[in-house]
């Protein structure tokens, strides 16, 4: 029998209009929710970082190519922007829904929506700070402490779904009974004052003995400690110690930089102090999100390891000795290492002389043992490290951890130093001795 495939049939002009039609409802559906999306900041925002994101992913897989420095500065722009626009409307919602104390707060602080500070710090991250402390900069530090300024930091302030918010205000009675009223705290032991440079700590003298820059955060900054305790001052005591001459040091730290922020502050404050050595302190957030630093998720090595090099450069260019030091946190303290991925990856990228980078985890580590062997000798608890300001919850060094790091540090500066020119000092060479043992 013959057996022939047969056509299939045709559809009707009828079945052929209905499949159009719900064709173009389809397409009128997408292009009017493709309307109403891009009508709102947020995805225009997305589809631009989307599309610039899917162009860099395809120049370096198909042809090798990385974007260059110009698109990669473009994209943090782009979601900076959106960040601080994000936080600005953060901050209105709150501040429209608050009490009238905390509305009174931020507005004798310099922190309401119409005069509070919004920029970015490490990475695209953006928090609100008080004005009349901190200014804008837009010469690559984002902001930057106001000089001459006499500020406290305030403990306890509740933000029910409020912005996030540093709050170093001015200190005067106006400031201190408007944070009381609030439920806040005012932390006696962290007024702070900036010099004519507008920089945490003394004067800076760019014609004594030994110059040094200090660049950092929050940790170098000390932002609970009092003046007389930071890293900083008591690393240039050491020095002191060691060489018997004066030893000036510009500490640039500012709570939330990073380190693109670390080389401005350097091109900003070395040409005018001339230092003869740079010390850079990094911590897991100038890498990515703390915690998920800590656990090998940071994405943001390839950025640091752009601005270390050019610290380096910068460094070379002015026969300053460079010395980068990675903060030992609380948890590699108490807990655990993972030195692996912090500060392991740091010390893979900072392309630089072995002398040139520092970990100080173990002398924390032997130093926190101490501490804990006293505190049992007298019948005391120790629940926390007493190097960090944990008796506060914060996580930053106390004085005594404060103290530490600078020794440390001084110790490496020294032998450094000494070794480029061994007649710095006009003193044979000695290590500055580690903090004795408790008998």
């Amino acid at each position: 029998m013959d057996q022939r495939t047969a056509d299939p049939p045709t559809p009707s002009r009828s079945a052929r209009r209905i499949r159009w039609f719900k064709r173009a409802i389809v397409l009128t559906t997408v292009g009017v929710m493709a309307t109403l999306l891009l009508a709102s900041s947020t995805a225009r925002f997305h589809v631009r970082n989307g599309a610039e994101q899917l162009r860099a992913e395809l120049l370096l897989r198909v042809a090798g190519l990385k974007p260059d420095r110009t698109e990669v500065e473009a994209e943090w722009g782009r979601r900076r922007a959106r960040s601080i626009d994000q936080t600005h409307d953060v901050l209105s919602k709150f501040y429209d829904g608050t009490s009238d104390e905390m509305r009174a707060l931020f507005r004798v602080a310099g922190m309401d929506p119409d005069h509070g500070l919004i920029r970015y710090g490490r990475g695209d991250q953006a928090f609100l700070i008080s004005s009349q402390v901190f200014e804008r900069d837009n010469h690559g530090r984002s902001y930057r402490m106001r000089p001459n300024t006499r500020s406290v930091w305030l403990r306890q302030v509740t933000l029910h779904n409020g912005p996030f918010g540093l709050f170093q205000v001015l200190d005067a009675p106006e400031h201190r009974a408007a944070a009381e009223r609030a439920g806040a705290i005012v932390d006696e032991g962290s007024v702070q004052n900036t010099n004519s440079w507008g920089l945490r700590g003394p004067e800076p003298d760019p014609n004594a003995p030994f110059r040094g820059v200090v660049l950092g955060d929050s940790f170098m900054q000390s932002m609970f400690n009092g003046d007389a305790e930071t890293p900083s001052i008591y690393l240039a005591r050491h020095l002191e110690d060691h060489w018997k001459q004066t030893v000036s040091i510009a500490n640039t730290g500012h709570i939330g930089y990073s380190p693109e922020q670390y080389y401005f502050a350097l091109e900003e404050y070395g040409e005018r102090m001339r230092p003869q050595f740079v010390v850079v302190s990094v911590c897991p957030n100038d890498f990515g999100d703390g915690m998920p630093v800590l656990t090998g998720a940071g994405d943001w090595f390839d950025e640091a390891a752009y601005w270390f090099e050019k610290i380096q450069l910068w460094c070379n260019a002015h026969s300053a000795s460079l010395l980068l030091v990675a903060v030992p946190t609380h948890i590699q303290i108490e807990h655990q290492r993972k030195e692996a991925f912090y500060p392991g990856q740091v010390c893979n990228i900072f392309r630089a002389a072995p002398a040139q980078y520092c970990n100080p985890v173990d002398e924390f580590i032997d130093e926190d043992l101490r501490l804990k062997r006293d505190a049992i000798r007298e019948g005391k608890g120790y629940e926390a490290s007493l190097l960090y300001n944990r008796a506060i919850h914060d996580d930053h060094f106390s004085p005594r951890g404060a103290d530490l790091w600078a020794r440390i540090v001084a110790r490496r500066l020294i032998l450094v130093l000494e070794t480029k020119t061994p007649a710095v000092g006009l003193k044979p060479a000695r290590a500055v001795s580690p903090p004795p043992a408790s008998p």
